[in-house]
């Protein structure tokens, strides 16, 4: 049985000590985005990584540090208003109603929109969406 969630629930990343993390449910979205700045890719012998620093100054989770994730992929994103970027791809793992989970994420700049997270339908498989209802769910550490 799917669980039900609503439009905007709580997410965690614990690799990078991020507890509570509005994230907005978007089942128009096919990927998952993240918002980053200072986006740059490191080669390294065992492949390539990215180098990002997560959110804004003014966020209450800026941690005013460089993370580092694998690069998993080049993808192309039609975004909200019609045009296509190439965006880096990388997987993390995810604190979401009450489980550890695999999130697929696409790095851009969305200093311009409410949530700094939108969960796309491809994360969203195993669940259905409530859009009268936000957080549903409680998050927990694992």
């Amino acid at each position: 049985m799917k669980k039900t969630i609503g439009r905007i629930e709580k997410i965690g990343f614990p690799n990078w000590s991020i507890d509570q993390l509005d994230a907005k449910v978007d089942t128009g979205a096919y990927t998952s985005s993240l918002h980053c700045h200072e986006i740059n890719v490191v080669s390294k012998n065992d492949g390539d990584y990215v180098q990002f620093s997560l959110f804004d100054p003014e966020h209450p989770s800026y941690q005013n540090s460089v993370f580092e994730s694998r690069l998993e992929k080049i993808r192309k994103v039609k975004s909200s208003n019609g045009t296509v970027q190439n965006r880096y791809t990388i997987k993390e793992v995810a604190n979401f109603c009450g489980k550890k989970r695999v999130i697929e994420l696409t790095l851009t700049d969305r200093s311009a929109m409410k949530y700094d997270l939108l969960l796309g339908r491809k994360f969203l498989k195993n669940f259905l969406v409530d859009v009268s209802k936000k957080y549903l769910h409680i998050i927990t550490k694992n």
